[in-house]
């Protein structure tokens, strides 16, 4: 049986990109990305907008570029997968969020001359829980 687990992003960075620290050292860095939609409104004919925000995350190599050249407002192309978790905050309180791993990135705009970046298979850790950083 195939199985497919794909996310294609264009968006920008609503903040700067936070960088973390897994316990093995390898860097994680994690994005907020707004995509923006419009249409006009058939009935009314005004223009409508509609944002989704999606958090995204970096791990190693990518993580390590997103730092350095990546900011609020930049805009980015992101392909990676999705990814549910939970884990138990400091109240003992189950927590769950969706996030995008990102395995492909493509910056645009002047400052970054339309970088492409891609991970290697091997630049995702494993799934784990032990996230705490809500």
């Amino acid at each position: 049986m195939a199985v497919l687990n794909k996310v294609s992003l264009i968006g920008h960075l609503g903040a700067d990109p936070v960088v973390r620290y897994l316990p093995n050292g390898a860097a994680k860095v994690t994005i907020n990305l707004a995509t923006t939609e419009t249409w006009k409104d058939r009935q009314s004919g005004v223009k409508k907008e509609r944002t989704d925000w999606h958090r995204v995350v970096f791990f190693s190599g990518l993580a390590k570029t997103v730092s350095e050249y990546l900011k609020s407002g930049s805009q980015i192309y992101v392909e990676g997968k999705l990814r549910n978790r939970k884990w138990m905050d400091n109240n003992n309180v189950e927590r769950y969020t969706t996030e995008i791993v990102v395995r492909d990135l493509q910056m645009f705009g002047k400052a970054q001359n339309a970088v492409a970046v891609s991970a290697p298979i091997v630049d995702e850790p494993p799934l784990s829980d032990d996230f705490d950083d809500y």
